[in-house]
């Protein structure tokens, strides 16, 4: 079969190989002229099933209004006239519930721990080198009543699996020895053991390598501009370097993938998340830190990458705008200096920003939609990078109608009525 693929990031190039070991035809498509070079490059690089929690939950709301208010929250939203953000706003409340709340973070848990255990096989079988660790996580709590709350939220994850170990301060100082460096005084911290870190750009190098090996094709510096229907199936995919016909598509361009299904007159529940990223020399590698982890108060992330260390921040939901100002990352900064004072040169710094493609409710969409050959295969959300394997693998089933190792039904467009 002649398959496209839209979007050539992390989540695209993991469904390209998929699907290309299945013998299928497969060409991508990207705009961009490098491999998972727009968001895929923008992440704080955890693989971290044990950070599965739905960010609909009952907390949520007060957050949203906080934040409303121009109070300074880790997730922001700026007033505006967006009737897309209205629509996904009130679909994310509704999520909110305790009940939900569960669901969505179990749906979410079972496809990142298949997937980050498929990216082990498929890393161990073809070589790649992406700075992985597999030392875990570390979730930092400033309060004791807050690591008493986390302690008992992870009892969900380890009742599926998930070791989630409990740490004190000084078990955390001990396993991460860089924060005792710092100037911020922590209560504990729940150490995920079987999280790691790694970086999604190399990875995806690596494995649109082996792709190409398998015979797929990659169309770089080719914008897909409009989706073609007659109602029941996709009749012609418009791109800038003019019409290309495919026995079906699959849609995996994160948070562009709205745009394009609304050339069909058809809107998907899924809106952008602006996330800031800094990436930064090591200069003194002994108050670096050796293990992923993040600051839970102002959910800062970080992740270390051989000599740099990759540090992430804030959902800020601004539609399609993309700009940022030195403002914008100073609270990337700070932490960084309050955590590991002296460790980073700041003058290395390279600053970016990435449009994380957020559902209301947190799973990705897989599967077939309301066309018989347009796939799905988006709204991956901050945990894209730890979701791709699983969500090509659980594609390439569907496509060749065999039956998933995990039950696609939290994650099918049409069994959770997602399309409006």
């Amino acid at each position: 079969m002649k398959i496209a693929v839209l979007g050539a990031g992390i989540v695209g190039v993991a469904a390209a190989h998929a699907l290309a070991e299945r013998g299928h035809e497969v060409h991508v498509y990207d705009r961009r002229t490098d491999i998972a070079s727009d968001t895929s490059a923008s992440t704080a690089g955890l693989v971290a099933p044990g950070h599965s929690y739905a960010w609909a939950s009952p907390k949520a709301p007060a957050m949203l209004v906080k934040s409303l208010l121009g109070e300074s929250t880790s997730i922001r939203v700026r007033p505006r006239a967006d009737t897309d953000l209205v629509r996904w706003g009130f679909r994310f409340i509704r999520e909110c519930t305790p009940s939900r709340s569960r669901a969505n973070t179990l749906a979410k848990l079972r496809l990142a721990r298949y997937s980050q255990q498929l990216m082990d096989e498929l890393a161990a079988r073809e070589g790649l080198q992406y700075w992985q660790t597999h030392t875990g996580v570390l979730y930092l709590f400033h309060e004791e009543a807050d690591l008493r709350t986390a302690e008992h939220n992870s009892r969900l994850l380890a009742e599926h699996g998930r070791r989630q170990d409990v740490l004190d301060y000084e078990q955390t100082m001990a396993l991460e020895p860089a924060l005792a460096h710092g100037q911020r005084r922590f209560a504990g911290a729940i150490h995920d053991t079987s999280d790691g870190t790694g970086d999604p750009h190399q990875f995806a190098i690596g494995l649109a390598a082996v792709c190409q090996r398998l015979g797929a094709t990659f169309h770089l510096g080719t914008s897909v501009t409009r989706l073609d229907t007659d109602g029941s199936s996709i009749t012609r995919i418009m791109t800038s370097d003019g019409p290309i016909h495919a026995d079906a598509a699959v849609l995996a361009a994160g948070s562009a993938s709205p745009l394009l299904t609304r050339t069909m007159g058809h809107h998907i529940p899924v809106y952008p998340a602006k996330g800031y990223t800094l990436t930064a020399t090591i200069k003194d590698p002994d108050r670096a830190p050796r293990i992923g982890g993040i600051d839970e108060r102002s959910l800062v992330a970080w992740s270390r990458f051989g000599g740099e260390l990759r540090m992430s921040a804030t959902a800020e939901f601004v539609g399609y705008d993309r700009s940022s100002t030195p403002a914008d990352y100073a609270d990337i900064i700070d932490a960084g200096n309050e955590l590991f004072p002296g460790a980073i040169d700041w003058d290395t710094a390279r600053y970016r920003t990435g449009l994380r493609p957020m559902t209301p409710d947190g799973p990705p969409l897989i599967g077939l939609g309301r066309h018989d050959n347009l796939y799905y295969n988006t709204g991956h959300g901050h945990v894209g990078w730890t979701m791709a394997c699983g969500s090509a693998r659980m594609l390439a089933d569907l496509i060749d109608e065999r039956r998933p190792d995990i039950d696609p039904t939290p994650y099918s467009p049409i069994n959770r009525n997602r399309h409006r």
